[in-house]
């Protein structure tokens, strides 16, 4: 996930930010000239008492329903050389979203996850953190999982393997999130499998990559952020394919320190999207295609292309992720509105070193079939869903309600009707909560 498992310093005290309503879109149902025949949903956020999650998250919550049960899947596991081993992706399990996201810490259940891999062995490198689960509609009992994680690694953990062109170098590596002197982190993104729902876990392989050559290294990647990669994501199923919504944070292109460029660099990243056919999801690797600026065309681990509506103008604070004054959106968190009858998006925004970022925003996608020509690409500008002034703001998602038609729908963070709750973490407070729900209007 973007920063992972840490929490920045207290930055000031919160200013107390009214928004007992506070609506966006265009109220007089005018069209957007982006996307002709749309009309912006509205949406006001409904203060509520704080509903506090009791458990550790760093990522998008995960989960889904395994016969009457709701199931979530937080937290991180695996190697991590920076941050020390991590055996924190548990589950927990609840009749309804009130009582799972209740659960206390001490009543998560552990699954069973595959080992790391030795070093340039191959294998499971890295740590790992669920991000969405998507259930197997072929499987009648809703046991059949695939989750897709968000990896880290670093050159002690993957070094650059010639043969494969996999891996990193040790070599002009920028600096990581904390406050010693610690490397950077890369993020690829997988897929595990599980067919007892979500009690064991088999790791299946990868879905995107980015490799050596396009990462941004000293002395110009001074961000603390990433050295490069892609991550953070969110992953919607329609018709035969798993549409995944990711962080790009690497050079489109080779990176050369010679011939840098910051306004290139933020011209491939944001926010980017790729697919793959459900039936591929078994064996993953090589299977994807990133969207190459007309179409689905450009391989698992090449250069694709952002969605550019999601992007940040440089006039307006836009720059590259590898700079401290780089500002983009990020962690996206993508849900389809029955009642809207459209994609709903939700996003971090970085405008600092480190991640840090008080606001997160709202986009809509008016396209159920996000494999027509571009409709992949017909998000609504992005508009301010909350700010938390002294605060760093990461990883919103839609969640639904202890209502009885969101337990009859079988709602999650993937499918939300016209009232859900609105989780998000706050990083500077290492505390992940909602405070209110988002009511929208058509």
């Amino acid at each position: 996930m973007a920063p992972k498992n840490t929490f920045l310093p207290i930055r000031a005290q919160m200013l107390v930010l009214c928004l007992t309503f506070f609506a966006c879109g265009p109220k007089t149902q005018e069209k957007m000239a982006e996307i002709p025949d749309f009309t912006i949903p509205s949406f006001r956020l409904v203060p509520t008492d704080t509903f506090h999650f009791n458990n550790f998250v760093d990522c998008n919550m995960a989960e889904a329903w395994v016969g009457d049960t709701l199931r979530i899947f937080p937290g991180k596991y695996g190697e991590d050389p920076v941050w020390g081993f991590a055996e924190d992706l548990k589950f927990a399990s609840g009749a309804n979203s009130d009582e799972v996201f209740s659960t206390p810490a001490e009543k998560y259940i552990a699954p069973t996850l595959p080992k790391n891999a030795p070093v340039s062995q191959p294998g499971l490198h890295g740590a790992v953190w669920f991000e969405t689960v998507y259930q197997d509609q072929r499987d009648p009992s809703g046991r059949t999982l695939y989750a897709i994680y968000h990896n880290e690694n670093y050159p002690e953990t993957l070094p650059f393997n010639p043969e494969t062109g996999e891996g990193y170098i040790d070599e002009n590596w920028p600096l990581g999130l904390t406050d010693r002197i610690t490397p950077a982190a890369v993020p690829r993104i997988g897929v595990m499998k599980s067919t007892n729902g979500g009690w064991n876990w088999e790791n299946k392989g990868l879905f995107l990559e980015d490799k050596q050559p396009r990462m941004i290294l000293k002395p110009h990647n001074t961000s603390k952020t990433f050295a490069g990669g892609v991550g953070d994501p969110s992953a919607v199923a329609v018709d035969d394919y798993l549409y995944l919504f990711y962080g790009e944070y690497s050079y489109p292109g080779e990176y050369q320190a010679a011939t840098y460029s910051p306004d290139t660099e933020a011209s491939g990243q944001c926010i980017s999207v790729a697919r793959i056919k459900i039936s591929d999801l078994e064996d993953p690797q090589g299977k994807a295609k990133r969207w190459d600026g007309k179409a689905f065309a450009a391989d698992w681990d090449v250069i694709g292309s952002p969605i550019s509506s999601l992007q940040i103008p440089k006039e307006k604070g836009g720059g590259p992720a590898s700079s401290p004054q780089g500002g983009f959106h990020w962690g996206p968190s993508v849900s389809w509105n029955t009642y809207l009858e459209c994609w709903v998006m939700l996003m971090g925004h970085v405008e600092g070193q480190s991640w840090i970022g008080d606001k997160l925003y709202i986009s809509f996608n008016p396209h159920r079939d996000l494999g027509e020509g571009s409709n992949s690409q017909d998000w609504t500008s992005p508009q301010l869903l909350v700010q938390k002034p002294g605060h760093v703001l990461w990883y919103p998602s839609l969640q639904p309600l202890n209502t009885p038609e969101d337990i009859a729908e079988k709602n999650t963070s993937l499918k939300i009707g016209k009232r859900a709750r609105l989780f998000f973490k706050y990083s500077d407070l290492g505390k992940y909560m909602s405070e209110y729900i988002v009511e929208f209007e058509k």
